[in-house]
This record gives structure tokens, sequence and C-alpha cells, in this order.
């Protein structure tokens, strides 16, 4: 079958998934495919090109995968893209219901079903003039926004003090494994904080605008 000309833009901090996902697309798919490491160098990718199809993760630093697809919904040149999120962390009910709101077209959980991200793909990618997302203001973006990442942080915070707390009664054969996964939800955990301090700002100046 012939494929659309473009390429697929995949977001995400881990280069592991960047290499699968490059290889998967490519030879099961034939798609041109671009990587990113996070929402910030993705709109620098798209501001060179527009991509037939967004891939992008939610937990990213620079800019997370909800602040990214807002930008891309502001945006006339970017608004129809579609998008598929793949997430590990954000795959509560509340979380899909925000992403759809805010303009993702699919949402798939991690670890990645090859065989439903291609017919995911291949289903979006026969719309070729698909309904415009309806936009959210502002406000409303950035106070689901903060929502969904202090129930995050709240999650995160407590996980890194389970495996805090059962780290000294691992066994010597555990514990690097333990370690690994705590050094991951610690970076986890600030990369969260950090977005939450972002967005705290945002709504506080517009407050301050519209007082």
């Amino acid at each position: 079958m012939e494929k659309q000309s473009g390429y697929i833009l995949v977001v995400d901090d881990v280069p592991n998934i960047l290499e699968l996902m490059e290889t998967t697309l490519f030879f099961k798919g034939g798609y041109r495919v671009v990587t990113a490491n996070n929402g910030e160098d993705a709109l620098e990718v798209i501001r060179r090109e527009l991509p037939i199809l967004v891939i992008t993760d939610i937990l990213m630093p620079k800019m997370d995968g909800f602040n990214f697809v807002h930008k891309l919904r502001l945006d006339p040149d970017t608004r129809n893209i579609p998008v598929v999120f793949l997430s590990a962390t954000y795959v509560a009910p509340e979380d899909k219901t925000f992403a759809i709101l805010i303009g993702a077209t699919r949402f798939l959980e991690k670890p990645i079903d090859i065989d439903q991200l291609m017919l995911t793909i291949s289903e979006l990618l026969a719309h070729i003039d698909p309904a415009a997302p309806e936009l959210i203001n502002e406000l409303e973006f950035y106070e689901g926004y903060r929502q969904r990442l202090k129930i995050k942080l709240d999650q995160k915070i407590k996980q890194v003090m389970r495996i805090e707390r059962i780290l000294p009664t691992v066994s010597e054969d555990e514990r690097k494994t333990f370690m690994i996964s705590l050094l991951a939800n610690i970076e986890e955990r600030d990369e969260i904080q950090l977005h939450l301090s972002e967005v705290d700002a945002r709504i506080k100046a517009s407050n301050s605008v519209n007082e």
C-alpha cells in the first residue's frame, strides 16, 4: 500500500524507545520517522517541516506531552495533526480524559503493543481531513494540567518513600534493581515538581492580570 508522503514525529526522552519506534515504524510500515527528546525539541522539528502524525510520551523534561500537545492545538498550522499519546505514568482514567480534552487523538499505554500501534497509525492516516479538536481556554488547560501534576507528584513521592523504606531490608542481589527504580522515581518526581511550579506561576500570573 502506498504511504502518505511526510514523516511521523516520535517524541520521548528514553533513547531505547526512540530507537525501537524508529526501527519498527520504518520496517513494519515504511514510514519516515523523525525523533525528538522532549516537547521543546519537537516544536523545533515541526517548525522546519510539518509531520503527518505525532506520537508522544507525556512525562518528559523541559516540556512534557500535555504542554506540547496544548501548544500544537493553539497553532492553526498544527491543529489538525493527529496525536497519539503513549504513557506508562499517566494512565488513570482522569489522565486519559484530560488528554482527549486538550486534543490528543488517541491514547495508548506502555509497554507498547506494536500491532495496536500500527493499526492506530493506519486508522488515523486514513482520515485525510480529521476534524479539528475543540479548543479549551488557557486557564481551563492550566487548571486541569495542575490537577494532573499534583496527583502524579503525590504518587511519585509515595513511591520514593516506599522504596527508601524497603531498600535497607532487601538482599545485596536485589539492591541494584531497587536503586535503579529509586533513582528513576526521584528523577520523575523532580520533573513533575518542576512542571507543577511552572504551571502554578502561569496560573498566578493569569489571575493577577484578571484582577
